[in-house]
C-alpha cells in the first residue's frame, strides 16, 4: 500500500493575464520505505512538488492521498494537524528558534501536537542523541556549526515519528564533506524504516537515494530505481 499517491495534480500561477503551469497532470506515488530524490533545473516545478506533497501549498486539480486520507481538500487547521503528525520537515536554511536551546527547538513539534513537557523533553534528547547532539542539549544554534544546525533540524523532524521526511535541499548550505553527513543521518533513518523524500540540485548528492525523479517543465521527465544507491561511509 502506498504513502503518497498523487493523481493527474496541475498547479498553475495566474499573473495578471498570464497563465503559469507549473505542474502538468503529474501522477506519483511513494511507498513505506524508501529513500526518494527528486531533481530538477530552477522552475521545473521539483520545489511546487515537495511543497504541494508536504501540505504547504495547494493545486488547482487532481487527488492527493497521505497515508489513506485524502487531503486533497482539507481545510488549513486540518493540513496544519497532518503535516504536524505525518510529516517532518528539514529545510535549506535550518529554520531554527535562535533564542531557544536545541532541545526546545527539538521539542516545538511536540508543544503543537499536545505531548506532555517531561515526554517532550525525553524524546527530544533521544532524537538529539541519535543525530549525534546528546552533548549540546542546552546549546543554542548560534553555538554550533552549520552541519550541527541540519542535525538539530532533522532531530526536529523526527520527534513527532512522522511516516515522512520532507527535505527541501538539505544540504544547499553545508560544504561536500558536510553534506555527506547529513545525507548518512537520512540513509540511516531510512534503514531503520523511516520514507525520506529529499529535493535537490546535486547529481552526487541525489545518487545517495534509492529512487530519482526529474522534473523538466513541469512534468516527470525520468523516473529511476537504483540498484546500487551510493553508501554514505563514515570515512567519506
Amino acid at each position: 500500500m502506498s504513502l503518497i499517491t498523487m493523481q493527474h495534480v496541475v498547479k498553475t500561477y495566474v499573473m495578471g493575464d498570464e497563465r503559469l503551469e507549473v505542474l502538468k497532470d503529474v501522477n506519483l506515488t511513494v511507498n513505506p520505505g524508501e529513500f526518494v530524490a527528486i531533481m530538477g533545473p530552477s522552475g521545473s516545478g521539483k520545489s511546487t512538488m515537495m511543497n504541494i506533497m508536504g501540505l504547504l501549498d495547494t493545486f488547482n486539480s487532481g487527488l492527493y492521498t497521505l497515508r489513506d486520507t485524502d487531503v486533497t481538500h482539507l481545510t488549513d487547521n486540518e493540513r496544519a494537524h497532518v503535516r504536524n503528525r505525518e510529516i517532518g520537515f528539514v529545510f535549506q536554511s535550518f529554520n531554527l528558534m535562535p533564542r531557544m536551546s536545541l532541545l526546545e527547538n527539538v521539542a516545538l513539534p511536540m508543544v503543537y501536537a499536545g505531548v506532555g513537557r517531561r515526554e517532550r523533553q525525553e524524546r527530544a534528547a533521544a532524537a538529539l542523541t541519535q543525530v549525534g547532539l546528546g552533548d549540546r542539549l542546552d546549546h543554542q544554534p548560534n553555538e554550533i556549526s552549520g552541519g550541527q544546525m541540519q542535525r538539530v533540524a532533522i532531530a526536529r523532524a523526527i520527534v513527532n515519528r512522522p511516516a515522512v521526511i520532507m527535505a527541501d535541499e538539505p544540504t544547499g548550505n553545508l560544504d561536500s564533506k558536510t553534506s555527506v553527513e547529513i545525507v548518512r543521518i537520512f540513509q540511516q533513518l531510512n534503514a531503520a524504516g523511516t520514507t525520506v523524500v529529499m529535493v535537490t540540485h546535486e547529481p552526487d548528492i541525489a545518487q545517495y537515494a534509492k529512487r530519482i525523479i526529474s522534473f523538466r517543465d513541469g512534468v516527470i521527465q525520468t523516473d529511476e530505481t537504483l540498484k546500487q544507491p551510493q553508501k554514505a561511509g563514515a570515512d567519506q
